[in-house]
């Protein structure tokens, strides 16, 4: 009972406040005019297509850079796990926003303009480590003698990994894509840091109808809010969707 109470006053009562300011008005009447507000934006729509972007460019230099770092850490035959996993748990004790700014001063010690480039890269560096360990665990869980099993049948060592090792990943690879891809497509703090606000994300979008005040901003930032809410659910969805079927 307390973590159900936690749940639906922390949660549920949040996401329901959203619904009824995003589909009202100034006057508390029901109304969609701030969706229709949205779309017919076009700096609005813009910015919610180079958030996927972005978001889609990052998640896939995650997995490009995290898989063959997971597939390292899992096999046994290197004595390096331990330290690989500490090196890149160590940068998670601090606080992110600490770490981007970090990364500011990185770029303005190497003189590079801050822009796109270092914006990809903080995101990648801030949550690399959420592609890592999904991976990880799955790659750690697999039974070595499926493996023997498929050499014994004829299969070489790329057979192996190409047949065998990345199917029976994937249920961690999806996890991993999910959980980059939710916290990359609704960040502001990185982009406002990185781009010196040059470049505006969705996220952004949502803080600043929220900071500006006024009911009004309210509703159309909550309607913003449920516009994010439902791409990061169907996100979830098609993930455990795709999970269960290779379990099957």
């Amino acid at each position: 009972m307390p973590y159900i109470a936690i749940l639906a006053f922390f949660v549920v009562l949040p996401l329901i406040l959203i619904g009824i300011y995003a589909f009202t008005n100034q006057q508390g009447q029901f109304t969609i005019q701030n969706f229709v507000q949205f779309f017919h934006r076009s700096e609005a729509v813009n910015t919610f297509i180079y958030s996927i972007a972005i978001a889609m460019i990052t998640t896939i230099i995650c997995i490009v850079l995290g898989y063959p770092a997971a597939y390292i850490m899992a096999m046994k035959s290197f004595r390096t796990p331990a330290v690989m996993a500490m090196l890149f748990i160590l940068p998670m004790w601090i606080n992110f926003l600490l770490r981007t700014l970090a990364t500011v001063e990185l770029c303005h010690m190497f003189n590079i303009p801050l822009g796109e480039g270092p914006l990809l890269f903080g995101m990648c560096y801030d949550f690399l480590p959420f592609m890592i360990y999904p991976i990880y665990n799955t790659l750690q869980k697999i039974d070595v003698s499926v493996l023997e099993a498929a050499c014994d049948l004829g299969a070489n060592r790329w057979e192996v990994f190409a047949k065998v090792v990345i199917p029976l990943s994937m249920p961690g690879v999806y996890s991993g894509i999910v959980m980059v891809f939710m916290p990359t497509v609704s960040t502001f703090a990185i982009s406002e840091l990185l781009t010196q606000n040059k470049i505006t994300l969705f996220g952004s979008l949502i803080q600043r109808s929220f900071g500006e005040g006024g009911i009004a901003m309210w509703n159309y930032g909550a309607a913003l809010s449920l516009i994010m809410l439902i791409i990061i659910s169907l996100t979830s969805f098609f993930g455990n969707n795709d999970n269960e079927e290779i379990n099957r």
